[in-house]
């Protein structure tokens, strides 16, 4: 039996996410359909994570099991071939057996793209989120201080969570003005609790027009309560960038 590794990219605005829905159209599920029929086994690709209805990925990676003996490499060009035009594999390669693109992987990157103008984009509106007020960005940059490191993220994290340990790292979290009134977050951390960096995004945009102080945001993080963070940023400006399988910081 082999183990391969696959490394995938995909605009997420016409699927209900990820993972295997009953009566909606998933990633998992087009990415299943393609590798059954080469492979003619029944496949089950193991993801690295979720990523929820409209999100976006540009380094999502998954594994699966196989007897075939098609080469590693030709795998992505074969996959590609019987994938919609918004699903594409970049790379495919053989591991050990015992590698799992969840269990495995050591750390996340996400970037979140925000639309700051007062009239809205229609070519924008699935990949950015549009915010049409002012934003202090020097604002939210010093509030982006107090959110690296470890902490306890209780408070950014959406009720429905099963997770016991709400301990995350974050190495770093950058906000850039970028040309055409858009602003950048990157953040990379060990791991991410339900829409974590959605709720970080929509605090630190309450930062950026003055509804939160600068200074509150390590009250926020301390007080563990959900409802003293800022709203959840919408999925369509967020991007799974890359996954890391070796420790990174």
């Amino acid at each position: 039996m082999r183990n391969i590794k696959l490394t995938i990219e995909y605009d997420g605005t016409r699927y209900c996410g990820w993972q295997i829905q009953p009566d909606n159209i998933t990633i998992q599920e087009e990415l299943e359909k393609a590798i059954t029929k080469i492979t003619k086994e029944k496949i089950k690709l193991i993801g690295s994570g979720r990523t929820d209805s409209g999100v976006h990925a540009r380094g999502q990676v998954a594994n699966f099991y196989t007897k075939s003996r098609v080469p590693a490499q030709k795998f992505k060009l074969a996959i590609n071939s019987l994938l919609p035009k918004d699903i594409a594999v970049l790379e495919s390669e053989e591991v050990e057996k015992d590698f799992h693109a969840r269990f495995s992987a050591k750390g996340k990157e996400y970037k979140y793209l925000i639309y700051n103008n007062k009239i809205r984009s229609p070519l924008l509106r699935n990949y950015t989120y549009h915010v049409p007020y002012s934003l202090n960005v020097e604002k939210m940059k010093k509030a982006a201080t107090h959110i690296i490191g470890t902490h306890d993220f209780k408070a950014f994290m959406s009720s429905g969570s099963s997770v016991k340990d709400t301990v995350r790292t974050i190495h770093s979290l950058s906000i850039e003005e970028r040309p055409e009134n858009i602003i950048e977050i990157r953040i990379k951390g060990n791991g991410f609790l339900y829409n974590m960096v959605r709720i970080i995004t929509g605090t630190l945009i309450e930062v950026g027009t003055d509804k939160i102080p600068v200074d509150d945001i390590s009250e926020i993080i301390n007080s563990q309560n959900r409802s003293k963070a800022g709203h959840t940023a919408p999925p369509q400006g967020l991007y799974l960038e890359r996954v890391f399988y070796r420790e990174t910081s």
